[in-house]
């Protein structure tokens, strides 16, 4: 089974979705869509997504 690295917990995980060519996990995914902008957690997931865009950009 194919693994990718997430690009929000860094673990390798087989299960997930791409966004421009870059993975993340079916777990972080879930947490994500639950996080309250108002969550601590809210601008790590920011900060991390930000790698998606920096690549579409390069």
């Amino acid at each position: 089974m194919k693994t990718y690295t997430c690009i929000i917990c860094d673990q390798p995980k087989p299960d997930g979705i791409m966004i421009c060519s870059e993975f993340i996990c079916d777990a972080c995914e879930s947490e994500m869509v639950q996080t309250d902008v108002l969550d601590a957690k809210y601008p790590f997931f920011i900060h991390r997504m930000n790698k998606i865009w920096y690549k579409m950009n390069a």
